[in-house]
């Protein structure tokens, strides 16, 4: 014969075994996702910020003694590797007064994303370093006025705002 507080022991026992099994699974569960996902490694071909950080090649062209401002028309948007393995970037075809010259504005994965949306036929002013790729001249923007908007992908030495809090 089971007494009554006997069989109720037994019930609540039951119970606690059923919510240690729960949370094991759930902690298994959690372990196999942790392990799988540091498994797949998605950031191991990450290359920071493809080239175009303060530290690259590419950001040590741009000479604050270079700077200077032009106004005039986009006549093109292109997409642009200006060194060898480097990420996508954005660039425009400035036509001014005296000249048309490609603007770089920055890697296509932030100037993309901006509110800012730069169009062909567009009229702009860029504040940039004039420098030259492959023998010909070019200029990486710092500074980009459109209308009454300003979109600074600058500091005055040249170090891009993408570059986030890495170096103030």
């Amino acid at each position: 014969m089971i007494r009554k507080g006997f069989h109720i022991q037994l019930k609540e026992v039951n119970m606690i075994q059923k919510r240690i099994s729960i949370i094991v699974c759930a902690a298994l569960a959690a372990l196999f996702l942790t392990a799988t996902f540091a498994a797949a490694q998605p950031w191991k071909d990450w290359r920071g910020s493809g080239g175009w950080g303060p530290g690259s090649q590419y950001n040590r062209i741009y000479n604050p003694a270079t700077v200077d401002t032009v106004s005039g028309e986009v006549v093109e948007i292109q997409a642009v590797v200006p060194q060898k393995g480097m990420y996508s970037g954005v660039q425009v075809i400035l036509k001014t007064d005296k000249e048309t010259i490609p603007v770089h504005l920055g890697p296509s994965w932030y100037i993309e994303r901006l509110d800012m949306k730069i169009l062909k036929g567009d009229n702009i002013e860029v504040k940039g370093s004039r420098v030259t790729f492959a023998g010909k001249p070019a200029i990486i923007a710092g500074e980009l006025k459109k209308g009454d908007q300003v979109l600074v992908l600058r500091d005055a030495n040249g170090v891009p705002v993408w570059a986030g809090w890495r170096r103030r």
